[in-house]
């Protein structure tokens, strides 16, 4: 596949520390302190959550341009902010090869989203997220464990403080049927899909396992739309990821996946599979 940029292997998913995204969180908080502001008065000024502006200054989010402008004005102007922002090139808790994807996501206006081999990443429970990460090879210590479910969970606000971002899921029946970390373990994540589900801007579609063949049989996929409308891609390997801009690519990863939404059950029959899966377990 053709692709503007290819970020590779090498890094299995692993956690990578952040000193400079420390230091850039220290710095807003001691001239957000200096101030006089709390983390919400601050977040009202700059138009992001309270939540958003305690993981920056905790160093667990890598700030966005419009945070950065947002916030150096809102704090006096001294240029601190934006030259340290030149020095940010880490994002803690996010595989270096999946930060650029990250990146756009989080101010993505339109989020789509096709797996095959596990629940994706903003739809997973802890439980469920840790039985993955207890399980990789090369296995993982605890401190890198407890860094990918803070990364994880703060990605997951996307779906609650994104209200006008659109999010779209198809998922193969059998990624609840495997089980994954138990029975108990997977009727709660059937619980939490099912309460994402009833978000406005989030559906949730089942690609059952009694459909012989589906257009998305090459793989999993993932597809944004940006504040200017552009599109993208982003497509998951054992060790790597391939993010995908060339526009003709794009077009036929969205060809694909407009296909299996009409493919997948709909809206209404997915969740009462699901409920049913659920009453089954």
């Amino acid at each position: 596949m053709v692709a503007d940029s290819t970020v590779g292997a090498g890094t299995g998913g692993e956690p990578e520390c952040s000193d400079s995204l420390r230091t850039f969180g220290a710095v807003v908080q001691a001239l957000r302190e200096h101030a006089g502001l709390s983390r919400a008065e601050l977040g009202e000024r700059v138009s992001f959550s309270r939540h958003t502006v305690a993981s920056v200054e905790l160093g667990r989010r890598m700030p966005d341009p419009a945070f950065v402008e947002r916030a150096e004005e809102a704090l006096g102007n001294t240029g601190a902010l934006r030259k340290a922002a030149g020095h940010l090139a880490r994002q803690p808790g996010l595989a270096a090869w999946f930060r650029q994807w990250a990146k756009l996501e989080s101010t993505a206006i339109s989020l789509n989203t096709y797996e095959c081999r596990l629940v994706p990443g903003l739809l997973q429970t802890e439980a469920y997220a840790r039985t993955l990460f207890v399980n990789q090879l090369p296995p993982l210590g605890d401190e890198q464990i407890e860094a990918q479910w803070v990364a994880r969970a703060e990605r997951q606000r996307l779906l609650w403080e994104g209200t006008n971002t659109a999010f779209s899921f198809i998922l193969e029946q059998h990624l609840f049927l495997r089980c994954t970390g138990g029975v108990d373990v997977t009727r709660e994540l059937i619980d939490h899909v099912l309460g994402l589900a009833e978000l406005r801007n989030v559906e949730v579609q089942v690609m059952p396992q009694v459909r012989e063949s589906h257009a998305g049989l090459d793989g999993p996929m993932q597809l944004l739309e940006t504040p200017e409308n552009r599109w993208f891609a982003y497509n998951e390997g054992q060790r790597g990821g391939l993010f995908v801009s060339d526009a003709k690519e794009v077009s036929v990863l969205q060809m694909r996946y407009a296909r299996m939404r009409s493919q997948a059950l709909t809206l209404e029959d997915s969740v009462s599979l699901l409920q049913r899966m659920r009453g089954a377990q």
